[in-house]
């Protein structure tokens, strides 16, 4: 009877380790599912904002721009939070500075 109560006993315990493989088994979809919208969403979402974030701290006078709003206009003055932009000869508008999207090199 003790004989029969060890052999149990282990097989309980090789079962608890095989179950704990078996829940590792079920969390690697998910850790696959985590890695690969790290690489085509989470990831190229930084490196854009952070390219944002370098062209809104070199903004100078002078530069042409488009905003968020499809506004086209030339940066007549700079402050921390704020840019003016020239949009028409003597039409100047203030805008936050975050709503600038991208710097253009020529006039159309």
């Amino acid at each position: 009877m003790l004989g029969v109560a060890f052999a149990m006993a282990q097989g309980g315990a090789a079962g608890g380790a095989a179950s704990g493989m078996e829940g590792l088994k079920s969390f690697i979809p998910l850790i696959l599912m985590f890695v690969i919208f790290y690489f085509l969403l989470i990831r190229p979402q930084q490196k854009k904002q952070k390219e944002h974030k370098a062209l809104l701290s070199n903004l100078k006078r002078g530069d042409n721009v488009v905003t968020s709003g499809g506004i086209f206009g030339k940066i007549t003055n700079v402050s921390e939070r704020f840019v003016t932009l020239e949009v028409a000869e003597k039409v100047r508008i203030k805008i936050v500075r975050g709503q600038i999207m991208s710097v253009v090199n020529e006039e159309n």
